[in-house]
């Protein structure tokens, strides 16, 4: 009536690789590891002590965990425990959760980018990736940090100033009930801190110094005491406070309490992107045929000055620079397009107006200069009205970076009694324009590429390339929140997700391919 059921007997067979099909992923993963050479991961284990667990098995687990939507190290190891996947390419070892978190996040720091690197170049051999388009894009990944303690840098500068003005009052008032001071005892220091726009806490540290010596000569003075002990006790403790916030901040506007290098960016929550603050960082990814290329990690929540150091990333990774970057408008700027132009790299880069240029409004707003006429050789604009702004000085603006934008200024001679004036501008003098001539030219080269059949195809192919993964990594495999903390870690987070990735992406077109052959 019933097969036979009995868990006191030893059943065969005992090896586990006869219970894994053969185009498993788990597969996939130990064949593409096992091509690694050893001597990759010397630089993480220097030698000494007790015999650790080999790289490559670990190496294993943590990919196929990846792609498993097993992201906690203690899952990972609950796995290894449990699971018939795991217990095979684990070699039926049983690596602690310690033991995992500590590879991933501290052992692999010098050695995942190579390891990357080098199953992308496997990739590339068998052709699943040519390295000719890289599709840039990115997303905001929440950091493991609390959304409730934030520090905002407009918030420091201003308690700072309020601060300063509060030690600066305080020392004057000093200098004012201390007539009689002993002047060798550093009374005009004490002026010269009271006097000084901006008191650091070295400063402050060396005059509350000689304060407490004056102090010690003078045990009775009340006021005296009343002032060291707020500036020991208060002002000076709160304006280090203030010196390492801004040391942390450095240029951004925001960081968490929790992970310091979390900067505050606006999440798109649903589908109609509405959001909240919240700590995170910008990931930067390039792919071709959905295959990750590169990535890098930022804290910047824009992407428009992360092209540049993220395509810096990938020269040192690969050597070389792909040959054309595909991006959305949300790249496109001056300083992009005269980098990838001095890279020799051939820019699909939409900018920002590039969509509302097709529009018929547009086109019929007299008001925009690319709807005017630009005579080189007479170096003047002929506006709608047929009048000529001639060339008046030529300024200079520096972005963040260092990148020098050149404008040139012009001018009409007269708009007075011009019909076409209210439409034109709300000046109540002559129009004047400000012209960067260099974005103008790589305005015109990246629209005619984009117009083009072949420029059209890449920036239409873009909208299915990095979104695809993001949409894998985010949704089908749940990544949405990083797990460890700090820039370094958490990049290294983004390593291991992206090598998941392109062996997940490996394994699915492999079987693809096996079942197109089989019908």
């Amino acid at each position: 009536m019933y097969i036979q059921y009995t868990m006191d007997q030893l059943c065969l067979p005992m090896n586990l690789e006869e219970d894994i099909p053969e185009n498993h992923l788990v597969r996939v993963v130990n064949a593409a590891v096992n091509r690694l050479p050893d001597s990759i991961f010397a630089d993480a284990y220097p030698g000494g002590g007790r015999d650790s667990y080999h790289p490559k098995m670990l190496t294993k687990v943590i990919i196929y965990a990846y792609t498993q939507r097993i992201y906690s190290s203690r899952q990972i190891a609950k796995a290894i425990r449990e699971n018939v996947m795991f217990m095979w390419i684990a070699g039926r070892q049983r690596p602690d959760f310690r033991t995992l978190n500590r590879f991933r996040s501290e052992r692999m720091k010098t050695v995942l980018e190579s390891v990357f690197t080098t199953i992308l170049q496997f990739l590339t051999e068998e052709n699943y990736v040519k390295l000719e388009h890289y599709f840039v894009d990115g997303t905001k990944i929440e950091a493991n940090a609390n959304r409730y303690t934030f520090v905002w840098g407009k918030a420091v500068v201003k308690q700072k100033m309020k601060l300063q003005e509060k030690v600066q009052q305080l020392f004057a008032t000093i200098e004012a009930a201390e007539k009689q001071e002993d002047r060798e005892h550093g009374g005009q220091d004490l002026l010269e801190l009271g006097e000084t726009a901006t008191v650091t806490s070295e400063k402050l540290e060396q005059a509350v110094k000689q304060l407490e010596m004056q102090l010690q000569e003078e045990p009775k003075n009340k006021p005296l005491k009343k002032a060291v002990s707020a500036l020991r006790k208060d002002l000076l403790p709160r304006l280090q406070k203030y010196e390492i916030q801004q040391e942390i901040l450095g240029e951004r506007n925001s960081f968490s309490k929790t992970d310091n290098d979390a900067t505050f960016m606006r999440m798109k929550e649903d589908h109609m992107r509405n959001g909240q603050l919240k700590p995170g960082y910008n990931v930067q990814i390039g792919t071709e045929n959905q295959f990750i290329i590169g990535y890098s990690l930022h804290q910047r929540p824009t992407d428009t000055r992360c092209l540049k150091p993220h395509l810096e990333k990938v020269k040192a990774q690969l050597g070389k620079l792909p040959g054309t970057v595909i991006a959305d408008a949300g790249y496109g700027g001056e300083e992009n397009y005269a980098y990838l132009e001095g890279e020799q790299v051939e820019a699909i880069v939409k900018y920002g107006t590039y969509h509302i240029e097709k529009s018929k409004r547009w086109q019929q707003d007299i008001s925009k200069i690319d709807n005017w006429q630009y005579d080189e050789k007479e170096d003047t604009w002929i506006c709608a009205a047929g009048q000529k702004l001639f060339f008046r000085r030529e300024s200079k603006e520096t972005t963040e970076s260092g990148y020098e934008i050149k404008y040139r200024h012009y001018r009409s001679t007269s708009c007075e009694g011009c019909p076409l004036k209210q439409s034109c501008t709300k000046a109540q003098g002559d129009r004047e324009i400000r012209v960067s001539l260099s974005y103008l030219k790589y305005k015109g080269q990246v629209r005619e590429k984009l117009r083009s059949e072949e420029g059209y195809a890449l920036s239409v192919r873009r909208m299915t390339e990095p979104e695809s993964v993001f949409g894998q990594v985010k949704n089908n495999r749940g990544f949405r929140r990083f797990l460890l903390r700090g820039l370094p870690k958490v990049s290294l987070e983004v390593g291991w997700l992206s090598l998941a990735h392109n062996l997940l992406k490996k394994s699915t077109i492999d079987q693809n391919r096996k079942m197109a052959v089989q019908e």
